[in-house]
């Protein structure tokens, strides 16, 4: 059941620790079939060199497990929940990368300091509220908080950025974990001075209507 798109998450979790966005077992990614509606979701607690897409279970909108053997992310309830928000949005990941990370645990926004945030985020990327795992509960801080920036800060926790496919949520955590690091880098030479937000817009414009092919 939904062979090839096992098949691409798969191959998109194992860049997880390839760009140390992850550690041990932590993270996840899940895609949404646009035509059933779907979800292929990491299986809960298998490392990631481990994994194969085989592994890899398929959820229906409701939470139930339709295909595969393997246990689903314990995070796949706020996926869902995220899902039957944002129609817009098939692509999730959720990282534990250490300087977005390291926003989140002192429960701070990760600021426009430089160009590629404002292009890419179209604004700071925000912190959300402190909620506990397991059920809908981070899901719904994303949708609170992430829904314009397709990127939150998940207070005390690790960072979530959407997408429209599970290819782009991954580039935006990616992106996400080098501005946390460049603010970091900034901060660490005394600079904080924040790009005004009518630049931002140019910025975020310019990167999603005019920039490459």
């Amino acid at each position: 059941m939904l062979k090839e798109l096992r098949e691409q998450v798969c191959k998109l979790l194992r860049e997880l620790p390839k760009f140390n966005l992850v550690c041990l077992t932590s993270g996840n990614i899940s895609a949404r079939d646009q035509q059933s509606g779907l979800v292929v979701i990491k299986p809960s607690g298998v490392p990631y060199e481990e994994l194969r897409p085989e592994m890899l279970p398929v959820i229906e909108p409701s939470g139930k497990k339709v295909w595969g053997e393997f246990k689903p992310s314990s995070d796949t309830a706020s996926h869902l929940y995220i899902y039957s928000k944002l129609a817009d949005i098939h692509g999730i990941v959720h990282t534990h990368s250490p300087y977005a990370t390291a926003f989140a645990a002192a429960g701070l926004p990760i600021p426009v300091l430089f160009s590629e945030t404002a292009e890419e985020f179209g604004g700071e990327i925000p912190c959300s509220d402190f909620v506990l795992i397991g059920d809908e509960a981070i899901g719904e801080q994303v949708v609170r908080f992430g829904y314009k920036t397709h990127a939150v800060v998940l207070k005390k926790h690790g960072i979530f950025t959407i997408g429209n496919s599970a290819r782009k949520a991954l580039e935006l955590a990616i992106l996400a974990e080098n501005s946390a690091y460049i603010v970091w880098l900034s901060k660490t030479l005394g600079a904080g001075e924040e790009i005004p937000s009518e630049e931002v817009q140019k910025l975020y414009y310019r990167q999603q209507n005019i920039y490459g092919q």
